[in-house]
């Protein structure tokens, strides 16, 4: 008989709420989940290894229509699609990522400059801000 997990443990080793996981489960994103006897839900281990998959998705901006559809496409079989699905939804992600990076950027910028102005009041100095020295751009 394979490993299963209680509800509880399934949402505890996943880090997601009871809610959620029936939410998922009621979307038809995971399962059917199995029962036991008493009819409460028994989780294997490939349905706490699917339950990760859709959470690192879901990390990586894809909703619940989006997830809908990549599960549809597991189920149809074939691997083309779901590789196009996965490569679109992989360029969104890096776009996001580069945006990221320059709002981190922009950060550190502010950053080391306040830190400089601290540094030169609390000498006696004073301090202001040139908004000319921001590089901020549109998207």
């Amino acid at each position: 008989m394979p490993n299963t997990w209680t509800p509880a443990e399934a949402a505890a080793s996943t880090g997601l709420s009871l809610d959620t996981l029936r939410y998922y489960e009621r979307e038809g994103l995971i399962g059917p989940v199995s029962r036991t006897l008493g009819g409460h839900r028994a989780y294997t281990d490939d349905d706490i290894f699917w339950i990760g998959l859709i959470g690192c998705l879901r990390d990586a901006g894809l909703g619940i229509a989006d997830l809908r559809e990549f599960t549809a496409l597991l189920r149809e079989g074939g691997s083309g699609d779901r590789v196009a699905f996965l490569t679109e939804h992989r360029v969104e992600l890096q776009r996001r990522a580069a945006r990221l990076q320059k709002a981190i950027a922009v950060l550190d910028e502010k950053i080391d400059h306040y830190t400089g102005i601290e540094a030169e009041t609390s000498h006696g100095g004073r301090s202001r801000e040139p908004m000319d020295r921001m590089r901020i751009t549109k998207r």
